[in-house]
């Protein structure tokens, strides 16, 4: 069983989720928004670095996968997302913990089948295969696709290896 930490940074809400994933199932473990409130940017990034170190602790993790940074509407806005990602990302590498990292398109194709789905059919699709009773919040909701994303090309990886090794033993 592998455990898996997904992070969508935000320098305001930060989206993580923690799943299960064993032979092709995954299961919900945890999610959560961690709010980091409108306060002096540096101080956000504090609140950032120490929730997801003590969720770390908490849940001990095996693999991070993380959100890569998109072009936002503005060059402040995408440093300032930069920023939130190495704060979670520190947060995690100081606990011994290897990070993924996947185009928000990527993660989209993986959890939704379409790379341009939008949040509510992220929501929904997360909610359906984690087998979800309450509704989970948009951040949080993207939190866990990104550690379904990264179960995803887990499971594509080992697959692809397990071929190409069984075809070369043929020959």
């Amino acid at each position: 069983m592998r455990r898996i930490i997904g992070i969508d940074p935000g320098s305001r809400f930060t989206g993580v989720g923690i799943i299960d994933c064993k032979d092709q199932t995954i299961q919900h473990v945890h999610h959560e928004t961690v709010k980091c409130g409108d306060g002096d940017f540096p101080e956000r990034l504090k609140i950032i670095f120490v929730a997801i170190n003590n969720l770390v602790k908490q849940y001990q993790p095996h693999e991070m996968a993380i959100e890569t940074v998109f072009m936002a509407k503005n060059a402040n806005a995408a440093i300032k997302l930069g920023q939130a990602r190495g704060a979670a990302i520190c947060a995690t590498v100081a606990n011994d913990i290897v990070v993924h990292e996947y185009a928000p398109k990527a993660i989209k194709q993986a959890v939704v089948g379409k790379g341009g789905a939008d949040k509510t059919q992220v929501q929904y699709m997360v909610k359906l295969l984690l087998k979800l009773d309450e509704k989970v919040q948009n951040d949080a909701a993207d939190g866990l696709a990104v550690a379904i994303c990264h179960a995803n090309n887990r499971w594509a990886q080992q697959r692809l290896v397990a071929n190409n090794t069984s075809n070369w033993r043929k020959f």
